[in-house]
C-alpha cells in the first residue's frame, strides 16, 4: 500500500491504535491534519456521555493519518479524486473514485508498526 517501506524515505510507522497516540503522531508527522481532527474530537467525543462514535472517529483518521504520513499515496489519491473531479464520462469516474477508495480503505487497514 504504502510508496516505500516504513522508515524509509522518512515515513513514520503506524502508532499505537488509541486516540491519544493517534493524535501525538499527527501533531508530529501530519500537523496540518491536526485543526480538523481536534474539531472533529471537541465536536463528537470530547463531551460525550456515549463512547460509541470513538470507533468511527478513530477509522476516519486513523485513515487520514496512514495516508498523510505517507506524501507520495497522499498525492495519488488526491490526484485520483482530482481527475474523477473532472472526468467527462461516468465510467471513467467511477472507475478512479473506486481505485481511491480503495487505496483510502486498505489505509484504514494498516496495523500499529507498520
Amino acid at each position: 500500500m504504502t510508496t516505500a517501506a516504513v522508515g524509509d524515505s522518512g515515513i513514520p510507522p503506524m502508532p499505537e491504535r488509541t486516540p491519544r497516540a493517534l493524535r501525538e503522531a499527527t501533531a508530529q508527522h501530519a500537523p496540518a491534519l491536526l485543526p480538523d481532527f481536534d474539531a472533529h474530537w471537541k465536536r463528537d467525543i470530547a463531551d460525550a456521555y456515549d463512547i460509541a462514535p470513538v470507533p468511527a472517529f478513530m477509522a476516519r483518521w486513523w485513515g487520514e493519518y496512514a495516508l498523510a504520513r505517507d506524501p507520495l499515496l497522499e498525492q495519488r489519491v488526491h490526484r485520483l479524486e482530482e481527475e474523477a473531479a473532472g472526468a467527462t464520462g461516468i465510467d471513467r469516474a467511477k472507475a478512479l473514485l473506486e481505485e481511491a477508495g480503495h487505496i483510502r480503505r486498505s489505509a484504514r487497514q494498516v496495523e500499529p508498526g507498520r
